[in-house]
């Protein structure tokens, strides 16, 4: 299975001309194409969809879906150990 996960924007870089950030996903650190969401700043949330940044999100709603995507094993599922 395939989610939009939230994460956490930690770091911006810019790879080829192409606009990509390392985002944290409950501890889980990933690099995510950002060119949909150009102007997303470090300390943002985004959901992310097969490797791309495709809408922000609020802390709070961020934070509750990982709590739970984690106590149904779901970020395991996605990301491995």
């Amino acid at each position: 299975m395939c989610l939009a996960v939230p994460g956490r924007i930690i770091r911006l870089d810019n790879r080829d001309d192409t606009l990509m950030a390392e985002v944290d996903f409950g501890g889980v650190r990933k690099d995510v194409c950002l060119e949909y969401i150009p102007d997303a700043t470090v300390g943002e949330y985004v959901i992310v969809h097969v490797g791309f940044a495709i809408q922000r999100l609020d802390e709070a709603s961020a934070k509750k879906t990982l709590e739970e995507f984690e106590r149904m094993g779901i970020l395991e599922e996605e990301f491995g150990t």
